[in-house]
Parts: structure tokens; sequence; C-alpha cells
């Protein structure tokens, strides 16, 4: 028995001497930690030293790199706006191309809005790159810092969906108004056409867009809720009016008085500024027992439509006037006819008359 003990532990192989029971930078084998454990083969120190120096170095780069890249994106997108608001910008911004640029360029209005447009939309996209920058960053320090930012992103996920099934109309008021400012589909001081309100433009946010009808009443429409607008205010209008005349005049003789008419309003040096082209007589637009409607067209500047169709239909009326142009007034026929329409012998000793 002695001897079967002791062949057994003859056989048996004898203990290795074992590794230190923490081993530190076991994430990092390569490392600055794993540098300095095996340099001078003490744990604590290894582990102190990376805590002191390597982790806090790491974050300084971190926040350097995000600090570098927030500048940058900032100039670039500053260098955009300038380009944006001088006139040179490309045909997103823009999107009517060198036309659009001519009709801009010559409005002082219209300069002021672009570079106030341009502005907005650069402060836009630096608060997003800002914010994407810093979340980012944040994400690499915890990480340097030993933190799992799986959960974390999983309940940020988690949190951002509940978000946006909560708040999904605030989120398309806010993309709508992104998309109304960049594609330029109206600012301040455009008369606009929402279906709900029409007016003036006083205020445009992100969210909600503030605008003033006719009869001063202040309308507040969310962004998201525009499904089409209409802008009476953007490169020029058109006066279109349909001058109804009687019947019995001459159709030709009152196109050339109206075509006299409507240059004469654009001769006028008070005028002049305000019509775009030279007026067009189109022609007769309808005829009807009682009038004859021709239709006059002027190309003006957008905000001076209503005065010029004032100040055309003052002057019409007044040649009108001037050179006895009958205007339509409604015309009725009488047919009168005996109790017994078989009844049409006259009476005896009546002379017969005409209807």
């Amino acid at each position: 028995m002695v001897r079967t003990i002791e062949a057994i532990a003859s056989t048996t192989p004898a203990p290795t001497p074992t590794t230190p029971s923490v081993i530190p930078c076991h994430e990092e084998p390569d490392g600055f930690c794993r540098f300095v454990y095996d340099l001078t083969d003490n744990a604590g120190l290894a582990r102190a030293v990376d805590w002191a120096v390597a982790k806090p170095l790491a974050i300084l780069l971190i926040v350097v790199i995000a600090l570098t890249a927030r500048y940058l994106l900032r100039r670039a997108v500053d260098r955009v706006v300038r380009r944006v608001a001088a006139g040179r910008s490309p045909g997103a911004l823009l999107p009517e191309g060198r036309a659009r640029n001519l009709v801009e360029s010559a409005s002082p209005v219209a300069t002021v809005r672009r570079r106030q447009r341009s502005e907005a939309m650069g402060s836009v996209l630096k608060s997003i790159a800002s914010f994407v920058i810093a979340v980012i960053a944040i994400l690499m320090i915890l990480s340097e810092l030993g933190l799992d930012v799986a959960p974390a992103l999983a309940s940020a996920g988690i949190a951002g969906i509940a978000l946006g099934f909560g708040a999904q109309n605030l989120v398309k008021d806010f993309l709508a108004g992104i998309f109304m400012i960049f594609e330029d589909q109206f600012g301040v001081g455009d008369v606009i056409n929402t279906g709900e309100a029409t007016g003036t433009v006083e205020a445009v946010g992100l969210r909600v867009t503030r605008l003033r009808d006719v009869n001063g009443v202040v309308w507040y429409v969310r962004n998201g809720e525009v499904i089409r607008v209409g802008n009476e205010s953007q490169g020029w209008a058109r006066v279109v009016l349909d001058v109804g005349i009687s019947p019995r005049e001459d159709i030709n003789a009152v196109r050339a008085l109206l075509k006299q008419t409507a240059d004469d309003l654009r001769e006028d040096p008070d005028w002049s500024d305000f019509v775009v082209e030279e007026p067009e007589v189109w022609g007769v637009e309808s005829v009807g027992p009682d009038a004859v409607v021709i239709r006059v067209v002027v190309k003006t500047k957008p905000a001076e439509r209503p005065n010029v169709a004032r100040e055309l239909r003052e002057r019409i009326k007044a040649t009108f006037d001037a050179s006895g142009v009958e205007l339509p007034f409604p015309q009725n026929s009488v047919w009168m006819r005996p109790e017994n329409p078989r009844d049409t012998k006259p009476a005896a000793g009546s002379a017969p008359t005409d209807a």
C-alpha cells in the first residue's frame, strides 16, 4: 500500500508557480497599463498610472478632437451662409437658378430676406452638428472610463421611440419648418394662402408660422399642418382684369383703348417702377347676352399688384367715360301674346302693330 502511494506520488507532476491573482489591463493587453506592468511587475502601480495618466490623456484627446471637429463644421457652415447671403448659392437653396438670383439681386428686401434665411438655416445646422458631436464625445468618454454604454444606448433608443410616438406632431412640425426655411417657400412679409388662412407672414419659426389677414386677425399655423401653400409675393405677380362692355360696342376699338390705357400706366413715372413688362390685351374672354368681357393682363412686382390693379381700373373707367364706351347692364326681352294663341284676328277697326 505504501509502495503504491509512493508510485502515484512519483508520477504526479510538480506544481507550477501560479500567476498573480490580480492581473491588471486584461482588457488592454497592448495598452499603456500593460506596458507599465511589464516594466515594473507591479499591478497596483500599473493600474494607478493608467487611471492617473493614460485615461485623462485619452479623455483630453477625445475632447480636443471633438472641439476641433465642431470648429471645422461651424466654420464650413458659416462659409456656406456667407455665400448664400451674398447671392452665390447652390441651386438647392435658390431653386430657380440664375433667374431667381437676378430677381433677388434687384430687390433690397429680397436681399435682406435671403440673408435672414441663410442665417437661420446656419444656426440650425450648427446646433445639430454641435449636438451630434457632443453625444459622440460623451459616449466615447464613458467607454474610456470603463462604463458599458450599450445599456445606455438601448435605453436611449427606447426612450426615443416612446418620445417619437408621443410627440410625433411636434417632430413633424419641426421637420416641416426646417424644409420650409431651407426651400424658401415663404418668408416674413410674403402674402401666402395656406387654405385655412390667408395673410401677410409676420414670423416664421421651426414649429409655427404667424400671419395676419386683411382684417387684422393673427393666425398661428403649425408647419406640419401646411399641406400646400400659395405664395403671392415671390418673383412677380400679374394683374388680371376682365373688363365688360356692351355687346353693341366695337371690340377692336375697345381693345385699342384698353391697350393704350395700360401702356400709359406703364409709362407714368409714378408707376413705371412697378410694372415689370409691357401690358397685354388677351382679347375676348366671354360673350353673353348682356356683356362682352375682354381680358387685360399686366405683370407687376408682387407687393404692388393690388395698387396697380386699382389704378388701372380707375383709368379704364375714365377712358370709357371720355370715349363714350357703354358699360354692360342687364337686359330683358318681354314677349306679349293674347290669352288664346289661336285668336290672332285683329279687332274691327284696329290697325296692325309691330311688336
